[in-house]
């Protein structure tokens, strides 16, 4: 995949400005508005299920996140979902914690077959428990365990019908026909609540202005990646709180120069 157009999908984003609407936790609610404001993008959260179908029909793309679930935000999830869908809005799913519980598991099988989704995005253990497969997982964090990720991906993608990003050292993005492997981050990326939530939302930013959803997907974890090491070098060993405002910054200010001498995507 060509660094030109990880260029140029992030000057659309930043061009368009496209609407991102985030059902997504209260944990990561405020982390998320910032980081697609930084990035460029146009966050709203709107939750009530009398009004997520009409916002998600205007809305360049949905985001559905079940990290602090509930009932009521389900009821809403689907509801938007269904309207996305009927409008040709891309919808990316993050199943936090699946494989957690039960009731997260199920909620998340649930989405998936009520609703057609774009991209789903996870650790390897959200995403194996997804299809039904076992991972290692405790809490809503994941170990890396010892499966083959690319296999998984792409087995997850033809089961799901979604393009499937699997976030780790390396993420793994696939549509079940081409799978592409994408370096960059920092291991400090862990010990921040909300960059995996944001990527997804990230995502949600480069789809919005992208049809071609695989491409998208590994331009915004490129973009992504590339931020948080310029971010890791001014403020790393500051701590996380220092990388977080820092993070910020970089999401904005990641240039063209940056992209062309950083980027790291590979076919798997």
């Amino acid at each position: 995949m060509e660094k030109n157009f990880v260029v140029e999908t992030l000057n659309r984003v930043r061009e368009v400005s496209p609407l991102v609407h985030n059902i997504t936790n209260v944990v990561v609610t405020n982390f998320t508005a910032n980081g697609l404001l930084a990035l460029g993008a146009s966050p709203v959260m709107a939750y009530a299920k009398e009004e997520v179908a009409d916002m998600a029909k205007i809305a360049s793309s949905l985001v559905l996140n079940i990290g602090t679930l509930n009932a009521e935000n389900v009821t809403s999830m689907i509801i938007a979902g269904k309207a996305a869908n009927e409008h040709d809005v891309p919808v990316i799913f993050d199943p936090v914690g699946a494989g957690a519980t039960p009731y997260r598991t199920e909620t998340a099988h649930k989405i998936i077959k009520d609703v057609k989704i774009s991209v789903v995005r996870g650790n390897a253990a959200e995403i194996a428990n997804v299809i039904g497969e076992k991972w290692e997982i405790k809490g809503v964090d994941a170990g890396a365990g010892n499966g083959n990720i690319v296999e998984l991906a792409i087995k997850a993608a033809k089961t799901t019908g979604s393009v499937v990003v699997i976030t780790g050292k390396e993420d793994i993005v696939s549509d079940g026909e081409t799978t592409y492997g994408v370096s960059g981050g920092h291991p400090i990326l862990t010990k921040v609540t909300g960059t995996g939530c944001l990527l997804t939302s990230v995502i949600g930013a480069f789809t919005g202005v992208e049809k071609d959803i695989l491409r998208a997907a590994a331009a915004a974890l490129a973009y992504y990646g590339i931020a948080a090491e310029k971010a890791a070098e001014k403020a790393a060993e500051a701590g996380p709180g220092s990388f977080q405002v820092e993070f910020l910054n970089q999401l904005a200010l990641v240039t063209e120069e940056d992209i062309l001498s950083n980027v790291s995507i590979r076919k798997c």
